[in-house]
């Protein structure tokens, strides 16, 4: 598809312009949240605050996660030593990944979308699936055992540090860089309020979180009408977001991944008024725009 049947050169212009105010604002945020989630356990330390802090923590590292892809595509801020910073240090180390590994993987996903080169297409290819399997994959990410499994993977990173080979130092550095981040927020909250919340944190990321990615990864790519088109219409969702899939599943925009797709130049906190000029226009006269996740997960998950 071409965005300038659709929209003027003007109009695309204006909504690939980068905010540094915006994007303050969403990383603050985010991170305003993290902390009040914090203080809240400590404050109150219950099953019922630490399971729902848990929840609340998992949403901001899945929205983290967003602002690290933000980043990743130099987007974010006005300023790509900005987005490089924040990206890693702010965003992509707490969120348990590394900026320079993601982008480089997440740039393949754009570029061979529509594809049998995929890098990402094993995420979502397989659907529709029954619902006893994905009864199944829920199962594993809410007690854990996915978590458990890409914990494992990082930690095991981190062996190249003590090789004597060049190469395996130098891939070993994206680990290290990522679990210092750990570190930084244990220590943070051990001088601030109690070194136990990181066990919240960890716990939110390797149950909750584990599940908003799959079903993200679900509603922006699985069951679409032609994973094998060039048209992003035919291979990628736009799904409508509320204010509790907003905190979970679809935290920063990310819910707007058709229009990502159509324009990865438009940093997130523009995406919204893409869709809405792109749904005035009639660009999507034929494309089916999903009222939420729950819509999206029946009709990838149909029996």
């Amino acid at each position: 598809m071409k965005i300038t049947d659709y929209i003027s050169t003007q109009e695309f212009m204006a909504l690939q312009q980068r905010s540094n105010v915006k994007a303050l604002w969403m990383l603050t945020l985010n991170w305003a949240m993290i902390i009040a989630t914090f203080v809240v356990m400590h404050r109150y330390p219950n099953p019922a605050t630490i399971v729902l802090g848990a929840f609340l923590l998992a949403g901001r590292i899945h929205g983290l996660g967003v602002i690290m892809h933000e980043c990743g595509h130099n987007i974010f801020f006005k300023q790509t030593w900005l987005n490089k910073f924040a990206g890693q240090w702010l965003a992509a180390g707490p969120a348990f990944d590394d900026l320079e590994s993601y982008a480089a993987q997440h740039r393949k996903h754009h570029q061979m979308a529509g594809t049998h080169e995929d890098p990402d297409l094993g995420n979502y290819q397989a659907y529709p699936i029954s619902k006893t399997s994905f009864r199944r994959k829920i199962i594993r990410d809410l007690t854990g055992q996915t978590g458990l499994k890409l914990m494992a993977f990082k930690l095991m990173g981190l062996k190249g540090l003590f090789s004597t080979d060049a190469d395996q130092r130098k891939a070993a550095v994206p680990f290290a860089k990522l679990w210092l981040s750990q570190l930084i927020i244990i220590g943070v909250l051990h001088v601030t309020l109690a070194a136990w919340l990181y066990l919240v944190w960890l716990g939110g990321m390797m149950t909750f979180h584990m599940l908003a990615v799959r079903l993200r990864q679900v509603a922006e790519h699985a069951s679409v009408p032609d994973h094998f088109s060039k048209d992003p219409r035919d291979n990628t969702r736009t799904t409508q977001t509320n204010w509790l899939t907003r905190l979970w599943i679809g935290p920063n925009h990310v819910n707007y991944h058709l229009e990502h797709h159509i324009a990865a130049g438009v940093p997130a906190y523009n995406l919204k008024a893409f869709h809405e000029l792109m749904v005035e226009r009639g660009a999507y006269q034929e494309t089916r725009i999903f009222k939420g996740y729950g819509e999206v997960i029946r009709h990838a998950v149909p029996a």
